[in-house]
C-alpha cells in the first residue's frame, strides 16, 4: 500500500499516455511541444507561467516538472515564488469575485 496516491515516479511515465490512444496522444504532445517553443515569450517565461498554473490546478506532477524546468532555464527561487504568488492572487481573487454572486442573491432574497 502506498502512503500517498501521488507517486513521483509516475511523472516519467507521462509519455506512455499515448499507449491507449496513440493518435490523440501524439497530437497533444506535438501541440504541447509547440506551445513551449520560444515565441513572444521566452522559454523561461513560459516555464514560470506553467509553474504558476501547476499550483493553481494543484498538479503535483506539474509542480515537480516545472520547478526543475524553471531552474534549468535560469529562474531563481525568488522568481518561482513570485510566480506562485501570482497564481495564488488570481485564484483567490477568482473565488472572492464570486462573492458578488452571493451578494446579489442576498439582495434578491432580502427584497
Amino acid at each position: 500500500m502506498k502512503d500517498t496516491y501521488y507517486n513521483p515516479a509516475d511523472l516519467a511515465k507521462f509519455g506512455k499516455v499515448t499507449d491507449f490512444q496513440e493518435e490523440l496522444g501524439k497530437k497533444f504532445f506535438d501541440y504541447y511541444g509547440s506551445v513551449f517553443e520560444e515565441g513572444a515569450l521566452t522559454k523561461r517565461e513560459k516555464s514560470l507561467i506553467a509553474l504558476a498554473v501547476a499550483h493553481a490546478v494543484q498538479c503535483p506532477y506539474c509542480i515537480d516538472a516545472y520547478t526543475a524546468d524553471c531552474l534549468q532555464k535560469g529562474a531563481d527561487e525568488e522568481m518561482m515564488m513570485e510566480a506562485v504568488h501570482v497564481a495564488v492572487a488570481i485564484r483567490g481573487g477568482a473565488s472572492l469575485v464570486h462573492g458578488v454572486q452571493m451578494m446579489n442573491k442576498v439582495n434578491e432574497l432580502s427584497m
